[in-house]
């Protein structure tokens, strides 16, 4: 039976049980890549996706959790605050293997919408479960604090 979700600001019709992860009707049926597998139990922060404009796991969210909500992958990632996560994180060289970096830009993008000057520690608590096997922690602070800036300007 077909399931219409809406993804990136558009409609589609999905062949999938309700129980499927959202992570995988993303990348299989969908064919959104970005959104990464990491651990599949909702630790790594890998497979993040907006929901509503708040961060979530996608690979313990089931389908049925998301009808008649908006999700947004890192491919549909728009405006002032996406392009200044980018521009930070080019800025600054944040990324090195880049597995994580979708998950990690989009936990930035929904920081800077609810908090759009952040201390060390609200970016430390927001990014907290997201983990960077190259451990460029330090790095991703301070690209956050750039976006920041170059939001305020």
């Amino acid at each position: 039976m077909a399931r219409e979700i809406r993804v990136n600001g558009k409609v589609h019709a999905v062949e999938a049980p309700d129980d499927k992860p959202l992570l995988w009707v993303v990348r299989e049926d969908l064919g959104l890549t970005g959104t990464k597998f990491g651990c599949g139990v909702s630790a790594c922060g890998a497979c993040s996706v907006l929901v509503d404009g708040r961060l979530r796991r996608s690979c313990t969210l089931e389908l049925s959790r998301v009808r008649d909500r908006e999700v947004t992958t890192i491919e549909g990632l728009a405006g002032a605050a996406v392009a200044s996560v980018q521009r930070a994180w080019r800025e600054l060289d944040v990324v090195q293997c880049g597995y994580c970096q979708s998950g990690q830009i989009l936990a930035a993008v929904a920081l800077l919408a609810e908090n759009p000057s952040p201390s060390d520690a609200e970016i430390d608590a927001a990014m907290d479960r997201n983990l960077c096997r190259c451990g460029t922690y330090q790095r991703i602070r301070a690209a956050i604090h750039r976006a920041a800036e170059l939001l305020e300007s």
